[in-house]
């Protein structure tokens, strides 16, 4: 039985009390309350807050998480009151990071957990404490059908050391907020996982739980106002409506049973705990036999006489016993298997996203093309004169880049007339305001034909591979003796590589995002090229490669501490021409032993066919000036401008080196929005410029596209390749310079985590 902490409600009689804690409340003592007792029913939102995990806050101090809850259409009264706290496991004896006192406070109906302090990343506080929020029940004022916002806040300040005032000193800073959605229908019934992260400056993770049920109320609860489209819209009631509106308490109370019922079968079994039915059933019905839904039903809307105030008023006490009887159950069962029960309840929630997230999402399946001719003679010649001439036409008319644009307009369209519906809590960074979030459009790419060059069962772990384990730094494979005995583990690391004049910390949102799906994952925010992106791109890859190997080698003898890793996975990230520099650091000797470990690839509007066929003039202008005034080498690469013969370009020949086939994941993510990389370039897809274009220029690029596609029609079965159109709510940036270039997009992809929410909880399997 859970051992009351906090303040209990001035509103509660000491009858109450016994009601809340009794298994069965005393017979005598009913008689005498039957005559006076109000029926009434209260929502309890129970939230588990286990373990506040510092991912990436830029400030050092003391932090604490403050929670309220409110109806939805009352955004000015916090109408949840707490009514219990609950401490499960106590604080760290003598710790200095942590204050053992948490507060409620009354002007405000708001809970704060003990303040903590925060010292370094990666950094985990176990808070371990459950509080509990009473809700008056809303169905008598027809506000079943009003949602339930859950507020968390990050409250801190810079203080150094544990304060007396400590708690007045942190009330005074809210340094970011983060809000779920509880929908009318999971406040009869809900046990969910329920990450909070605020936002991307204060980048957290708040492990907590959300468990409701609706039980009955020992004392009075206010009343919800009425609305003007109620029965009750005079200030009076009539008997009909009393009576439906019992029924409908009656009906809800039944409701909450069966789902609390269901839900402690589900959690036993999904943490294989087993819990003595036999006793749960026995004592239920001790409590006395309640009316079945279909009574009720009957009852208001069939032929039968309509039940009496006198019948329901009967049926509540059971059914009302039996809730407080398998509410407390459930918060021992909690209490015993806490950590079991978050860990299903977390596995539950990320085999949801995908389905939920879907809403801005579309799936395709495409077909990848055979090589393509290199001039319009040889296509004619192959198809027909008619079919090329059509087939040339229609390419010339269509704009991929509209066409990818009126399709995630379109169906941003459509949300907006999407009601959503369901008992999933909701997340309000993405469901506060559905149309601001970006839309995603996966194309799978099917049928990738087998090189014959490549095993078509090439696995990058298995004996006879290109590059044997032998050829590897000996200094990063030397195992001892008894490390061979050691559970073997998979060793995974993950580059990230800046763009032109970035910094290495640029992708920062999407690393987060990794770390959330596996916290194991090493990471290298690559620098060896900060501040010298405007040089050559071998140099650039060399100097990458070498950053890689160092970090590669002193993961792999770390590790080797723990066992022999069973295989290692290497994966890249990279943002517009960070992705070149990856590619061109593959292409390094150097890294030739690595490359049978290469797993995941996410290039983000990478300029993989360069700048050729480029689009956009005003972009175009801005790089002839870059070239003219200062030179910069890698301009020149990109626009193919380093030699006069195209074929001695840089980039044409890097399409030659087989830098992409080796990945087991490819993912290219583009947006027609952008406008600092050709959207055919991104996508590495045909051109319709280039379709067109019988001279060399336009040869040379189809033999680039060629090339690139055949390494990703290479190795077996199992690979994933995926081009994501990401399409974000430009109506946001306004009318500006940076959006008319197509700066905005380029750089949203840096400031934005949504969109890498969607793919990467969507696909978890590429980065696990």
């Amino acid at each position: 039985m859970f051992r009351r902490l906090g303040w209990l409600l001035s509103q509660r009689s000491l009858s109450t009390k016994r009601l809340l804690n009794a298994e069965q409340p005393d017979p005598a003592a009913t008689m005498s309350m039957e005559k006076h007792l109000q029926m009434d029913a209260v929502h309890e939102v129970a939230i588990y807050v286990h373990r506040f995990h510092n991912l990436d806050l830029f400030d050092k101090g003391w932090y604490k998480i403050k929670i309220t809850m409110r109806w939805e259409n009352d955004a000015n009264t916090y109408s949840g009151i707490p009514a219990r706290v609950v401490q499960y496991e106590a604080p760290e004896v003598g710790s200095d990071n942590l204050c053992r006192v948490w507060r409620i406070d009354d002007a405000d109906n708001s809970f704060s957990t003990p303040p903590f302090r925060i010292k370094y990343a990666r950094q985990d506080v176990f808070l371990s404490i459950m509080v509990s929020f009473y809700l008056s029940f809303g169905g008598y004022e027809g506000q079943c059908s009003t949602a339930v916002i859950l507020r968390f806040e990050l409250m801190y300040s810079p203080v150094s050391k544990i304060r007396p005032d400590l708690h007045a000193s942190l009330d005074q800073c809210t340094a970011a907020v983060h809000e779920y959605r509880i929908p009318p229908k999971a406040l009869l019934g809900l046990h969910s996982y329920c990450p909070v992260h605020f936002d991307a400056v204060h980048t957290v993770l708040v492990d907590t739980s959300v468990h409701i049920s609706l039980l009955r109320a020992g004392f009075r609860t206010p009343r919800l106002m009425i609305p003007s489209d109620s029965l009750a819209s005079e200030g009076t009631h009539s008997e009909d409506s009393t009576v439906s509106n019992k029924v409908m308490l009656i009906k809800a109370l039944i409701a909450a049973r069966d789902i609390l019922l269901e839900d402690l079968r589900r959690l036993s079994k999904g943490i294989d705990q087993a819990i003595d039915w036999t006793e749960i059933t026995s004592k239920m019905d001790s409590f006395g036999s309640a009316p079945a839904d279909m009574e009720i039903k009957d009852g208001i809307e069939g032929d039968s006489p309509p039940v009496s105030v006198e019948y329901l008023s009967k049926s509540f006490r059971p059914l009302g016993n039996q809730l407080l009887y398998l509410w407390n159950q459930f918060l021992i069962f909690h209490r015993e298997n806490k950590m079991n029960i978050m860990e299903f309840l977390r596995n539950s929630w990320a085999n949801d996203r995908r389905a939920e997230w879907s809403i801005w999402m579309v799936y395709s399946r495409v077909e990848m093309p055979h090589r393509y001719l290199s001039n319009r003679a040889d296509r004619t010649s192959l198809r027909g004169s008619f079919l090329g001439r059509s087939l040339s036409l229609r390419r010339s008319r269509d704009d991929p880049v509209q066409t990818a644009s009126m399709r995630a307009e379109l169906h941003r369209r459509s949300i907006s007339h999407m009601r959503i519906n369901n008992r999933s809590l909701q997340d309000m960074h993405i469901f506060g305001d559905p149309l601001c979030s970006p839309i995603v459009i996966v194309e799978r790419v099917t049928n990738i034909m087998r090189s014959t060059s490549v095993n078509s069962y090439f696995n990058p772990f298995a004996e006879k591979a290109k590059y044997p384990m032998e050829n590897v730094s000996r200094a990063a494979i030397k195992f001892s003796a008894s490390s061979a005995q050691k559970k073997e583990h998979v060793l995974r690391v993950v580059v990230f590589v800046h763009g032109f004049q970035g910094h290495h910390l640029d992708l920062r949102l999407v690393r987060n995002q990794w770390l959330l799906i596996d916290p194991h994952v090493q990471f290298l925010m690559s620098a060896s090229n900060e501040d010298k992106t405007s040089g050559d791109f071998r140099e650039m890859g060399s100097r990458l490669a070498q950053e890689v190997i160092t970090f590669l080698e002193k993961k792999i003898i770390k590790s080797s501490k723990n066992g022999n890793p069973k295989e290692i996975k290497l994966s890249f990230v990279g943002h517009s021409i960070g992705n070149l520099i990856i590619r061109t650091a593959l292409a390094e000797k150097v890294m030739e032993p690595y490359l049978r470990y290469l797993y995941t690839y996410v290039s983000m509007s990478g300029p993989h066919l360069g700048y050729m066929y480029s689009s956009n003039s005003i972009f175009n202008s801005g790089l002839w000036l870059l070239k003219t005034l200062n030179g910069t080498q890698c301009i020149h690469q990109l626009t193919f401008t380093d030699d006069p013969d195209l074929e001695n370009t840089f980039i044409y020949n890097l399409s030659k080196r087989k830098t992409l086939e080796n990945f087991r994941n490819v993912i290219l993510l583009s947006s027609p929005q952008d406008g600092y990389v050709p959207y055919h370039s991104a996508r590495i897809e045909q051109c319709s410029a280039a379709f067109l274009d019988s001279s060399k220029k336009g040869k040379i690029f189809l033999e680039m596209l060629n090339n690139c596609l055949d390494q990703l029609r290479a190795l077996s079965d199992h690979r994933v390749v995926m081009r994501c159109d990401v399409n974000f709510n430009t109506a946001s940036y306004g009318r500006s310079l940076s959006t008319l270039i197509g700066r905005a997009a380029h750089i949203e992809f840096l400031e934005s985590d949504t969109f890498s929410k969607f793919i990467m909880w969507s696909f978890p399997e590429m980065f696990l």
